[in-house]
């Protein structure tokens, strides 16, 4: 209901009832090219993602609460490329696409309130992997069902709540031309480059909620892995440290793809000359970071290709069966 008193409030407001994103419009030569890739690149990372969640759910020696916290991500991260990528495909078909104002505004708001859901989600997973590497005896104890559940509903939570007031303001501006914002999707400083409205309240609010959102994972999932590599290093044995450390080297991967392209992304100077590098640089952090999560955990993770192992076994035996059977007869 107040979702609806929004969107009816803001198109009393409002002139402009569309924009139009354009893309890569300007390189025409290369859409049907960039739409190839970028379907493939969907179709892999949705597949990948649900592969991982269906082996974690089906598999018993995979109900941990790491797996579970993989599960969760690897969720997080259909929902990210769902939210993301069509708009984007379709911009590569029509060179350019529209999206009503509002539907640019949730798509944002979806889109802020995943990353900071990712955010802490990264950091509950090295919690995880501190208690399991510096403290193992006190796992077992600490990360119990309700833990784990309690701290992916709290991260969930946090995102969609903590950016709802950025949902709010964002439809209190008022749109009156140009409609074209010159990105890929609809990201917070394009959108505000065509507003009429005045953006100081909106910028330091955004600023102020965008800090509190992820700077404090941001440190904890650093601090956590500070830890955890001193007590690795203090492991005697080669082989002790080699095993310890491949427990928690997919997902120090992870964190460091995902904060090293949103660093990129959101640091670098929003000038003109490096506006065509900034939506390029968007493209990989909201295209690539989803495909290669589920890649790294994969194959790099003993557990997950013995699961997927076990799984296609079962799949070809089931498949067997029947053709033995009949045979018999």
């Amino acid at each position: 209901m107040l979702v609806a008193a929004l969107e009816e409030e803001w198109e009393n407001q409002t002139s402009v009832t569309e924009f139009i994103l354009l893309g890569f419009g300007d390189v025409q030569e290369l859409q049907v090219l960039l739409f190839l890739v970028f379907l493939l690149v969907y179709i892999i990372t949705m597949a990948g993602n649900i592969l991982i969640i269906a082996l974690i759910t089906v598999n018993h020696q995979l109900h941990t609460p790491m797996y579970f916290f993989l599960g969760n991500l690897s969720c997080l991260e259909t929902c990210y490329s769902s939210n993301i990528l069509p708009k984007i495909l379709a911009t590569f078909i029509t060179g350019g696409g529209t999206i009503s104002v509002w539907g640019c505004i949730t798509q944002l708001y979806v889109f802020a309130a995943l990353v900071v859901t990712e955010c802490c989600l990264l950091a509950v997973m090295s919690y995880d992997r501190y208690l399991a590497i510096c403290k193992p005896l006190h796992y077992s104890m600490i990360m119990k069902e309700k833990l784990c559940f309690t701290l992916v509903l709290g991260s969930w939570v946090n995102g969609f709540l903590s950016m709802f007031v950025i949902l709010y303001l964002l439809s209190r501006l008022t749109f009156c031309g140009p409609n074209e914002i010159d990105h890929v999707f609809c990201d917070f400083t394009p959108i505000l480059r065509i507003t009429c409205s005045e953006t100081h309240v909106i910028e330091w609010v955004s600023l102020i909620l965008s800090s509190l959102s992820t700077l404090p994972p941001f440190m904890f999932t650093m601090n956590s892995y500070i830890f955890i590599i001193s007590t690795i290093l203090k492991i005697p044995s080669t082989t002790g440290r080699k095993k310890a450390f491949s427990t928690c080297s997919s997902h120090l991967i992870v964190v460091t793809i995902f904060y090293g392209t949103l660093i990129i992304v959101y640091v670098l100077p929003k000038n003109k000359l490096l506006r065509t590098l900034y939506k390029v640089l968007s493209l990989l952090y909201t295209a690539f970071t989803p495909l290669v999560n589920p890649m790294i955990y994969s194959l790099r993770n003993k557990e997950v290709k013995e699961a997927l192992k076990k799984s296609v076994q079962k799949i070809d035996l089931f498949h067997k069966t029947p053709e033995s059977s009949s045979k018999r007869f």
